[in-house]
């Protein structure tokens, strides 16, 4: 059995989610230790706890310490089966636990399947600390496509904190083999987008959030004003390009053009470094490219701990992999054999 420390590196629960995915995907069974040890509150969230129990629905497992505030996992996979499943982050404690944590852990499991799959996730859709559903939409599904995967995400209903209530949809074709890429600079063709969304606050939130991205990327910017329906108020905006996506949401007492210059404060930096990725779809695309049928390389506009630990999660199945090349938050490259 594979023993892997949680406290690694940024410790964080990524390092519980890359583990089951490839537990899961090599039939090997693991045991985390001090799980989440470098977070506030160490142990299982409750989305930490629906991905644990998601895997061990598909693949069977034999599971112990599944329990909100565990710090210690032993995960043991029989063969994933594809099928339709729902799952629920707020069935057991009413969390607005991300959608998106939960799918990263599932994606990659059912996307090697013998069959196709569907999901139904329920959840936060749009909350701190995670990659918000539209980013997966916009910037890593349609970059993972570029590789050969097809996967097709709907967003049903939107999820902020605290009680979340959101939905998405995830159809998942099995692929045969991914192939490996070389992405060095930026696309030839980076053109922006954005979007604009408020819910249960004043019309002139989502103007004003517009307004300012308008202001300091261009009137000629395409942005798309959303009034949504939730359960919670809540603010968001996204500006993206090919393989890059600049996200922030809306706060109590956060005037609406604070959101948007942080949006645009992300984005100004990454196109001033020309890299071909952001920092945050480098480290998604991490486990990708270890199981990619053939090497890889990609620049990314900053090297992160998130991105390190990711990466000496899949060394410790896979062996020496990858080639990390940069200063912690600078500009670097990743190169990756791809498959043994």
């Amino acid at each position: 059995m594979l023993v892997l420390d949680g406290s690694y590196g940024e410790g964080g629960g990524q390092i519980l989610r890359t583990a089951l995915s490839l537990s899961a995907l090599w039939r090997q069974p693991v045991r985390i230790t001090d799980i989440r040890a470098q977070r506030p509150k160490p142990g299982l969230k409750a989305q930490h706890l629906t991905a644990v129990r998601a895997l061990a629905q598909i693949t069977r497992a034999e599971v112990t310490g599944a329990e909100l505030g565990s710090r210690d996992l032993t995960f043991r996979p029989r063969e994933p089966r594809p099928g339709s499943y729902l799952f629920d982050v707020a069935e057991k404690t009413g969390s607005a636990g991300a959608v998106t944590l939960l799918a990263q852990a599932l994606l990659p499991v059912l996307l090697w399947g013998a069959a196709p799959s569907s999901l139904v996730l329920r959840g936060g859709t749009h909350v701190l600390w995670s990659p918000p559903a539209h980013y997966l939409l916009q910037v890593f599904l349609p970059a993972l496509a570029e590789m050969g995967a097809k996967v097709a995400l709907t967003i049903n209903r939107w999820g902020w904190y605290p009680r979340g209530g959101g939905e998405v949809r995830l159809e998942v074709a099995p692929a045969a083999t991914l192939q490996g890429v070389d992405w060095r600079g930026p696309p030839e063709l980076f053109a922006l987008r954005a979007i604009s969304a408020a819910s249960r606050l004043p019309e002139h939130v989502v103007r004003r959030q517009a307004g300012r991205l308008k202001e300091r990327l261009g009137e000629a910017l395409p942005v798309e004003l959303i009034q949504v329906s939730s359960l919670d108020p809540g603010s968001f905006v996204i500006v993206w390009g090919p393989r890059a996506g600049f996200a922030a949401l809306g706060a109590r007492g956060k005037p609406s053009e604070q959101v948007a210059d942080e949006a645009v404060d992300a984005c100004l930096t990454f196109t001033e470094r020309r890299a071909a990725v952001d920092r945050h779809l480098a480290d998604q695309l991490a486990l990708y490219l270890a199981l990619a049928g053939g090497p890889s390389i990609i620049s990314t506009e900053a090297v992160t701990s998130h991105l390190l630990t990711n990466v000496w999660v899949i060394e410790q199945f896979l062996g020496p992999t990858f080639q990390v090349q940069g200063n912690l938050g600078e500009k670097g490259e990743i190169s990756c054999r791809g498959a043994p």
